[in-house]
């Protein structure tokens, strides 16, 4: 048991120092707007060189010290949460692999070397998805690894259609020749990738599947690091995204994600689940500001939401371990009578989420919105930000009633405490920034201020529909109209919105079955069958005739041969 918390704080205090080391450069970097590309050479063979290039600026740095904060703050986390598990030190292993990975893509402005992090990124969070063996995690993890190889697919054609440059580093190429047919199938198939690692729809439906894993990874992989790993790409390849004109198709890609998974948390139940659509959510929110062409506004939402999205999932957990693995929150309820700590880390961060004004979230979310309404986007694109942001205080208010304020539903049996403070100290890490860190970063990303004039309207909208999100979702969850009564008397409206638009289904058998019943077909058809007839098991059957036959005359009597050469002779006779 020592041991493991030694090796969990040894990998706290590596990953936090280096955390502290790259906000620092990052800093200086953003003040001087400098920056790097070096340039190293692996190694040089009959004048083939190979070269590996990393580009550091302030972007990159910030997101570094970001992940590597978080990270150290999980792995902290996990010295309590996973306390009883015998394989504690592969667990350690596969994520700090999985930051390895994330470094990887982040100082990459190379596609070789992204795509080293990019299969990195996917073939970790596989490992990491079954690591409890069981059928759930299994098909979630082949889900997740076979929705990601699809981006995996698109990259690799983007690797082969950069050959058309003579380089791979794409930061030479992003802001000019945007006319040239070569880099609009680029930008396409960047986009394509970067919507399956972020789950844009239709590859929605792998990150509430991913949810199986433990939840340290959840916290670490789907706030800060995997599914970002598709926007931070589309914020290194913005500018050739706004000039080749995909920008429309990604606005309403993104905005269809973040009102199809916002609308989807209304009705699920899985506390974890719920916290992954909202994920999705905000994912699907960057990539609609992304397709505006604002790059620093999507990259600042990036950051903040990662910072208390960690703390949600990290407060999600405590909740779990203590009511014994349970995740359905109508088995919760009152809890901040149990856990007075964990509930104020879940408040916080749930306020934080929905745009607490002087919290994290509140910073770009409402700056995004006020950008919004200034910018020339049609009214369903408007209405996709504005009921979006509704349906988030809508779920969140719901979620805050079942889980810590509603009625009581938890069995006599439990022991519930505040007692583990290993995870406790995990958390205060993120509260900490969580509350802070939205005007932290936004003194760094914005160093000069800017005025947003708007009507009065458009100025109070925000507040006025995250109000109106709130006010239905405490009315529907602690009101006389409750989610269960809407469930009976609505089921297929239910099951259609609380399926993620049955996407689901489309995903696995609405997309492998026509695949497996024609494959069967084929292996009947040829494979078990002419092929069969006319290939391998035809000559076997030829052969096998013709031996046996042979076999006769040799084990047979003189006669047999003289019969069979009168035979012949007979037979020649006649032809001829």
């Amino acid at each position: 048991m020592y041991w493991r918390s030694m090796i969990c704080n040894i990998s706290f205090i590596f990953l936090f120092f280096f955390s502290s080391v790259f906000f620092f450069f990052g800093l200086y970097f953003s003040v001087y707007n400098i920056c790097y590309f070096v340039d190293w050479e692996v190694f040089c063979l009959n004048s083939t060189s190979i070269v590996m290039t990393f580009l550091f600026d302030w972007v990159c740095l910030f997101f570094m010290s970001l992940v590597l904060f978080i990270s150290s703050m999980v792995i902290f986390y996990s010295a309590g949460y996973m306390e009883g598990d015998i394989f504690m030190l592969r667990f350690v292993f596969l994520v700090l692999l999985f930051v390895l990975s994330m470094m990887l893509l982040i100082v990459s402005p190379n596609l070789i070397s992204i795509l080293l992090g990019w299969d990195g990124l996917g073939l970790i969070s596989y490992l990491l998805v079954i690591y409890y063996q069981n059928f759930k995690s299994f098909s979630a993890g082949m889900l997740t690894v076979l929705s990601n190889r699809l981006g995996d697919v698109a990259f690799l054609i983007g690797i082969a259609w950069m050959l058309n440059f003579g380089s791979w580093n794409y930061v030479f190429y992003v802001d000019f020749l945007s006319n040239s047919i070569e880099l609009k199938i680029i930008s396409f198939l960047m986009i394509f990738a970067a919507m399956t690692k972020s789950a844009q729809i239709p590859f929605s439906s792998w990150l509430p599947a991913a949810m199986a894993a433990p939840t340290p990874v959840s916290a670490l992989v789907h706030s800060s690091t995997l599914v970002t790993a598709g926007v931070y790409l589309m914020i290194r390849f913005n500018p050739l995204i706004i000039s080749t004109g995909y920008s429309s198709y990604l606005l309403l890609i993104g905005g269809m994600t973040m009102f199809m998974s916002g609308l989807g948390a209304n009705f699920e139940f899985d506390l974890k689940k719920i916290i992954a659509l909202s994920t999705l959510s905000q994912l699907g929110l960057m990539m609609s500001i992304l397709s505006m062409g604002l790059p620093d506004l999507a990259f600042f939402h990036l950051m903040t939401h990662a910072l208390f999205k960690a703390l949600l999932f990290m407060c999600a957990g405590v909740i779990i371990h203590n009511l014994g693995d349970c995740q359905d929150i109508r088995f919760m309820g009152g809890l901040i009578n149990y856990l007075p700590l964990t509930s104020m880390c879940f408040c916080i961060s749930n306020l934080a989420l929905c745009g607490m004004p002087f919290l994290a979230g509140f910073y770009s979310k409402d700056l995004i919105l006020e950008v919004t309404s200034m910018s020339f986007v049609n009214m369903v694109s408007f209405m996709f930000y504005f009921v979006s942001t509704g349906l988030t205080a809508c779920y969140t208010i719901r979620l805050l009633y079942f889980v810590m304020f509603g009625d009581t539903s938890l069995s006599s049996s439990l022991c519930i405490s505040d007692e583990n403070w290993f995870m406790l100290k995990g958390m205060l890490g993120m509260v900490f920034m969580a509350v802070l860190g939205g005007s932290l970063i936004s003194w760094i990303v914005f160093p000069a201020p800017s005025m947003i004039c708007l009507p009065f309207f458009l100025k109070t909208l925000a507040f006025l529909v995250t109000f109106l999100g709130a006010g239905i979702g405490y009315l529907f969850s602690g009101g006389n109209y409750n989610y269960n009564m809407i469930s009976i008397y609505y089921t297929t409206w239910t099951y259609f919105v609380g399926s993620m638009w049955f996407m689901p289904f489309i995903s696995t058998k609405g997309f492998v079955m026509p695949f497996l019943s024609s494959g069967s077909f084929m292996t009947k058809s040829f494979d078990h069958g002419w092929c069969e007839t006319f290939g391998g098991q035809g000559i076997f059957n030829v052969i096998k005739s013709t031996s046996l036959y042979n076999q006769l005359f040799q084990f047979n009597l003189i006669k047999t041969y003289l019969m069979s050469f009168i035979f012949f002779v007979l037979f020649w006779l006649m032809m001829f």
